[in-house]
Parts: structure tokens; C-alpha cells; sequence
């Protein structure tokens, strides 16, 4: 199993300033003996981003005679299934999603992506020093990021008022007597996407992280051990936060993104926090349909400590998204990602709201106060960690998911969800 990816401090602190079908996109003939078109597989499947990559495909084309480009946008969990598919058959888009990690690792060693670090060389300098990382397999370039960010708890100020609330809370039992309060105020205190499962993780993932430290998820991946205090500790707090039954009604069978799912309850106003990355305020206002989702009443803090726990409230969790080739694509596919990484695209992208820039001077175009206080925070950790289901290998981190819901849903113990992820990992 690969370890997993995290960063020390003095490599985030180089992030101190950043504050569903196929779309064909001009026609398909060669720019060259070495060049047939690009195949584009992404997950910004809904405004602001989905139109922004739409305009960069054509720009691109209009620059390059000859070049078409075939947009794919895919919902996250629909993107995994297909990818997944179409790697087994070994035929994997020119340029497709990656959040690195294990999953990246899985796919170089089967021979699935290319080696761009020569290909990059020339103009990897204009990215943050620490957004490539996660894209990196044993000292060699496999992917080009396009942001970062981390994960945190985004609350409605406003419900917090009204529930007598008046900051947030800064340790785990802090939290759940918040929770109790905006319950007695007859308030939803969390939304949850029970039904896609992966935001169900990133409760465990900190909690872990807060009681063992970082270290122990370290060490788990090189002991293939997950029956350790940290992770049944971990299980044994969430299923404290369960037992106050804190999640909007349904949660076990929502999704994300959709109308009626985790996103749309906090831009609706009907949930007071979810915890999720920088996305979240743009994927409020789209699920919701509420232009500008809350407005000023989105607050952002960070996951709160563990009393008597060996990590440090400042570190954080998250990742970026970035793009990797696929193992028969054209140079031009890598020309289009040093198409998108060039600041000016990076300034318009940051400007949607969507994510965090990774090119080095784009950070100015953060016009969100929310962003620039998850910006801010980054900046300020300690360590950083990858999502454990992109850390991971690929099987253990869909297992992590997986028995984590079990948990959520009180199927599982703290102890079983420890011992089922020990098992896959070991085999």
C-alpha cells in the first residue's frame, strides 16, 4: 500500500498568498503525425466551473488548427465507476481526473498514465511548489494540478444565532454540545450525503488524524494495521456524534450535489454545517438553485481538536484535483494543461469561486471571503493529509468509505470498521 501523501508545513506555507454526456468541441483531425484528438474526462459537472473548462477547450482549438477536443464532465462517483472501467480494459482519456495518491501509484504501475515530468519541466515553475506533490510516484511527474484546498466545516451564522451559538467550536466536545444546542433550537445541525458515502469519511479521517496525530495514518498504511486507537477511537467519537441523530431527515439515502441532497440543505439554509472541501460554497448555490446559496451568513472553521488527543488542531485535511494523461495521448493533451495552468486562466477560474489557484500569481483573483479564510488556514497547518480514499490504494480506500457508512448508519462497531479496513489492506 502506498503511503499516505502528506505535506510539512514549510511546503504549505508556499500557499500563503491564496487567500453528464460527452461534449464535442471542434472536429477531431490531426495537428500533426503524433496528434488525433483529445479525449477529456472531468467531474466540474455543473456551473461555475462546467462552462469555464468548455471555454478553455475552445480557445485551446482555436489556437491549434487541427485539434478537436471531446468533453466528457462526469458527477464524482460516476467518474470513478467509468474510470475504472475503462482502465481495466486498459483504455484510459487522453486527459482524465486525479486526485494522486494510491490511486495514481495503482495506475502508473499498470502502465495506464504517462511520465510528464520532461514534458512539464519547462514550466512547472509557475505552479505552487506544493500542489504538484500529490502527483508525484517515486520522484517522477504523473499528473498537473489545476487546485488545492482542504477540508473543513462550513456553518449558517445565522442558525447559529438563533441557537444562542456565539463562535464556533474549537474542541470535539465543544461540537457536539453545539450540535445539542441547534437540535433544542429545533434546527438541523448537520447535512450529510449518506448515499455517496465518501463525505461520511472525512469525520473519521479527522478524527483519527486529531487523536493519533498524522503519524498514525502513516503508520497504517506501512503496517496495514487500521485496529489501532487512533481509528477505533476515531469510530468510537463519530458514533457519539450518530447517537445525537444530528443529520437532516433521509441522510442515508442522499447525494451530494443534487436538489434534494447535502449541498442544496446548507445553501437552502435548512442544515447549519456540513463538513466538505473549498468546493462547497459554489456547489451550494448550484444545488440549490439560490443565487449566492446564504450569502454572508456561510461561516468556514477548521475541524475542531480531540481532548487529549496527539494532534494538532492545525493540521489539515484535503487535497486538490489535477489531470493525468493517459498512456496513448498526444503531446498535444500536454500542451492543453499548460494551456489551462497559465495565470490568466488560473485567475479566471479562481475568480468562479470553485477552488483555490495553483499557479503562482492567481491568488489575487480569490473574491470570496470564505475562500480566503480556508486559503488562510491552509497556509497555517502544520501537516497536511490526503483523503484517505485517495491515499490509500485504491480497494482500501473504497473499504474506509464503505464501512464507514456502515458506521453512520449503525451497521457497524468502531471496532469492526477498524478490523474490516485491516483485512483488505492486508490481503
Amino acid at each position: 500500500m502506498a503511503t499516505p501523501i502528506h505535506l510539512s508545513r514549510r511546503t504549505l506555507l508556499s500557499l500563503a498568498g491564496l487567500g453528464a454526456g460527452a461534449v464535442a468541441l471542434g472536429g477531431c483531425g490531426d495537428s500533426g503525425s503524433d496528434s488525433a484528438g483529445i479525449e477529456w474526462w472531468h467531474i466540474q459537472n455543473t456551473d461555475p466551473m462546467l462552462p469555464v473548462w468548455a471555454a478553455f477547450a475552445e480557445e485551446f482549438q482555436a489556437q491549434n488548427e487541427g485539434v478537436g477536443i471531446t468533453i466528457t464532465p462526469l458527477e464524482n462517483e460516476a467518474f470513478k465507476a467509468r474510470l475504472t472501467t475503462v482502465t481495466q480494459a486498459g483504455d484510459p482519456p487522453d486527459i482524465y481526473h486525479t486526485w494522486g495518491g494510491g490511486v495514481l501509484r495503482q495506475q502508473v504501475e499498470a502502465g495506464l498514465c504517462q511520465d510528464i515530468t520532461d514534458a512539464v519541466a519547462p514550466w512547472r515553475d509557475i505552479l505552487q511548489p506544493a500542489s504538484t506533490l500529490p502527483y508525484e510516484i517515486d520522484g517522477r511527474l504523473y499528473g498537473v494540478p489545476f487546485d488545492i484546498g482542504m477540508v473543513g466545516l462550513w456553518y449558517n451564522k445565522a442558525l447559529f444565532a438563533d441557537a444562542g451559538i456565539t463562535a464556533p467550536p474549537q474542541t470535539w466536545a465543544e461540537y457536539l454540545e453545539v450540535v445539542g444546542r441547534l437540535k433544542a433550537a429545533g434546527i438541523t445541525p448537520i447535512a450529510l450525503a449518506g448515499g455517496e458515502k465518501w463525505p461520511g469519511h472525512y469525520y473519521w479521517a479527522y478524527l483519527a488524524m486529531r487523536i493519533g496525530g498524522i503519524e498514525a495514518l502513516s503508520r497504517a498504511a506501512e503496517d496495514n494495521n487500521f485496529t489501532t486507537p487512533a481509528f477505533i477511537g476515531a469510530g468510537e467519537r463519530l458514533a457519539e456524534l450518530v447517537a445525537l441523530e444530528p443529520f437532516q431527515e433521509g441522510f442515508l439515502g442522499a447525494s451530494y450535489g443534487e436538489p434534494d441532497g447535502q449541498a442544496a440543505a446548507m445553501g437552502n439554509g435548512d442544515a447549519a454545517m456540513e463538513l466538505m472541501g473549498q468546493w462547497a460554497p459554489a456547489v451550494q448555490e448550484e444545488a440549490s438553485g439560490v443565487e449566492g446559496g446564504i450569502g454572508t451568513d456561510l461561516g468556514f472553521f477548521p475541524f475542531p481538536a480531540v481532548d487529549g488527543g496527539q494532534g494538532s488542531a492545525s493540521d489539515a485535511f484535503g487535497g486538490g484535483g489535477g489531470f493525468a494523461i493517459g498512456r496513448d495521448a498526444s503531446p498535444d493533451a500536454i500542451r492543453f494543461l499548460e494551456f489551462i495552468s497559465q495565470v490568466d486562466k488560473q485567475r479566471r477560474a479562481a475568480a468562479t469561486g470553485a477552488f483555490l489557484p495553483v499557479t503562482i500569481g492567481a491568488e489575487d483573483a480569490i473574491e470570496d471571503p470564505n475562500l480566503a479564510a480556508v486559503a488562510e488556514t491552509l497556509a497555517n497547518a502544520g501537516n497536511f493529509q490526503l483523503y484517505l480514499d485517495q491515499a490509500y490504494a485504491p480497494a482500501v480506500g473504497q473499504e474506509v468509505n464503505d464501512r464507514v457508512a456502515e458506521l453512520i448508519a449503525g451497521q457497524m462497531t468502531p471496532e469492526q470498521v477498524a478490523e474490516a479496513v485491516t483485512v483488505v489492506a492486508q490481503r
